[in-house]
């Protein structure tokens, strides 16, 4: 069992927003990694759907790991985890190994992929295994650190009590739909806005099944806040394609969009539900910045203060 500080001993679990975008997401693996990493941690499993950002977050919380599942990576066989234990490349070999269980499953056997983990753990190797809930059941062993991706980041050190992998992959993939649309809406509502004169930065930010816009500056727009959700709504009624175009980009219909988490889409407008944008500003006290807030599903009818109310 690893060293745990009095704090992490007695430590259940954290909660974090799912940031949008490659930057938040790697920032967020940093911050995780600072403050409940231990350096005697050897098994860290990662649990989320395709396109969660896991694999950005392994990038913040392990700066210049080698990701098996990169595209510039991918074709270098064997997986250097099955190699880790071999006499001829232990002295030479890394300290830690990353390997993705749902890419990798297409190459080899399950028990042969949770043996070499367990063989690498037994040299005193670090081993990140991303979809960690899907070789959970061939290692018969929990992760040192857990950490779930869905609309939020969960954040849990298992203890012979729980939680298995699969209680946090049932949380993380029931809410990864409410990421993908409102990641969806924010891109349209930023687009409608631009669209009518909006020219000052913001901070983007998050609240529960929503999205905030932060202003320095309260914006100028041709149209009101109620004429932008009704534009907004009017791109989700018409159902338009939203598709991938590279790291950076989407396409909007025919739109060429700026987006710096072009994976973390719903297929089209028309699968986001119910969206609602705040028909005022809000203004936060503390900094005196001029929050707009834009929500998605059935959370639409609760008060401001109710969003992020926890249970």
């Amino acid at each position: 069992m690893p060293y745990l500080d009095p704090i992490q001993k007695s430590y259940l679990y954290s909660v974090f927003f799912a940031p949008r975008g490659f930057e938040r997401m790697a920032d967020l693996g940093m911050q995780i990694a600072q403050q409940y990493l231990s350096p005697f941690d050897k098994l860290i499993g990662l649990v989320g759907l395709a396109g969660s950002g896991k694999s950005m977050m392994i990038k913040g919380m392990f700066p210049g790991l080698e990701l098996v599942n990169d595209d510039d990576g991918v074709n270098i066989r064997p997986l250097p985890l099955l190699e880790a234990g071999e006499e001829t490349t232990r002295f030479y070999s890394a300290h830690t190994y990353h390997v993705d269980i749902h890419f990798e499953a297409a190459f080899t056997q399950m028990h042969v992929l949770a043996q070499a983990i367990l063989d690498a753990l037994n040299l005193g190797k670090r081993v990140v295994v991303e979809h960690f809930d899907q070789i959970y059941p061939f290692l018969n062993r929990n992760a040192h650190l857990l950490i779930g991706i869905g609309e939020e980041v969960i954040v849990t050190r298992p203890t012979l009590f729980g939680p298995e992998p699969q209680d946090i992959a049932g949380i993380v993939f029931k809410s990864q739909p409410f990421r993908r649309m409102t990641h969806s809406a924010e891109d349209l509502c930023e687009f409608v806005m631009r669209k009518y004169g909006l020219t000052e930065p913001f901070i983007h930010s998050d609240v529960r099944h929503g999205f905030i816009f932060s202003f320095q500056k309260k914006p100028k727009l041709e149209i009101g806040l109620d004429e932008v959700e009704q534009e907004v709504n009017h791109m989700i009624a018409a159902d338009i394609t939203i598709s991938f175009k590279d790291d950076t980009h989407i396409h909007i219909g025919d739109v060429l969009w700026l987006c710096h988490g072009p994976r973390m889409h719903v297929r089209s407008t028309g699968e986001i539900k119910k969206f609602s944008l705040n028909r005022e500003y809000l203004t936060e006290p503390i900094t005196g910045r001029f929050l707009l807030v834009g929500l998605v599903g059935d959370r639409v009818d609760q008060t401001m203060k109710d969003l992020n109310k926890i249970g």
